[in-house]
C-alpha cells in the first residue's frame, strides 16, 4: 500500500510540473523582409507602392495576414500610373484572403483632390471598395471640415457618411464640381454598420 501511495504521489508531482508547450506554430512568420520599397500589381496593373521598414507574412495564423509593425507608407495608382491616394500609419495588417486592410495609429490619408483624413483607425475593404472607421475621425476638404465617431466612404473619399458629426459641410460633392459622385445627404436615416472583422476560429 505504501508503495502505491508513493507511486501516485510521484505521478501527481510529475503532472504538476509539466509545462505547457511554448512557441505555438502560428507565432512563426512565413517570411520577414526589411527595407521594403516595392510596387504591387493587381489584375495585371500596378496598383500600389508600399514603403516600410519591416513587414512579415504569416500564412499559418487564422486569418493569414501581412503585418507592417514599423509603419507603412502607401501610394495608390490609377490605370495610367497617376497617384490617386496617399496613406500613412504606424501599424498595418493586410488580410489577403479577405482583401481587407486594417490601419492603426496616426492614420493619415490624402487624395489627389486635396481631401485629408485623420484618425487612429481605418479599415479598407477592397471587395466592397470602401473605407470605414469606428474611432474619432476628422475629414478636411478644400473648403469644409467634418468630424465624428464613425466614418464610412467610398475608396476615393468622394462619397461619405459620418455619424455624431461636428463641423460644417455642403451637400455637394467633396472633391469638386468635376466629380460625378456626391457626398451623402445629411438626411440619411438608415444605420450603417461596419463590415465584420476577421475573427480567429476557436478550438480548431
Amino acid at each position: 500500500m505504501l508503495s502505491c501511495i508513493v507511486a501516485l504521489t510521484a505521478c501527481e508531482q510529475a503532472v504538476e510540473h509539466t509545462a505547457p508547450a511554448v512557441n505555438p506554430k502560428d507565432s512563426v512568420p512565413t517570411m520577414v523582409t526589411y527595407g521594403v520599397n516595392t510596387l504591387i500589381s493587381d489584375s495585371g496593373l500596378v496598383k500600389y507602392r508600399i514603403v516600410t521598414e519591416r513587414y512579415e507574412v504569416n500564412q499559418v495564423k487564422n486569418p493569414p495576414r501581412w503585418t507592417f509593425d514599423k509603419g507603412v507608407f502607401l501610394e495608390e495608382f490609377d490605370e495610367n500610373f497617376h497617384v490617386q491616394l496617399y496613406i500613412q500609419c504606424d501599424t498595418a495588417y493586410y488580410y489577403d484572403q479577405q482583401r481587407l486592410w486594417e490601419l492603426r495609429g496616426r492614420v493619415r490619408v490624402k487624395t489627389k483632390d486635396g481631401v485629408r483624413f485623420y484618425s487612429e483607425e481605418l479599415f479598407r475593404d477592397e471587395n466592397r471598395h470602401e473605407l470605414y472607421s469606428n474611432k474619432f475621425s476628422r475629414l478636411i476638404t478644400p473648403d469644409r471640415q467634418l468630424q465624428g465617431n464613425y466614418f464610412r466612404s467610398d475608396e476615393r473619399m468622394t462619397k461619405y457618411y459620418v455619424s455624431n458629426s461636428k463641423g460644417s459641410f455642403a451637400r455637394t460633392d467633396i472633391a469638386g464640381k468635376n466629380d460625378s459622385l456626391s457626398s451623402a445627404p445629411d438626411t440619411l436615416k438608415e444605420t450603417i454598420r461596419p463590415s465584420a472583422m476577421p475573427q480567429r476560429k476557436l478550438g480548431g
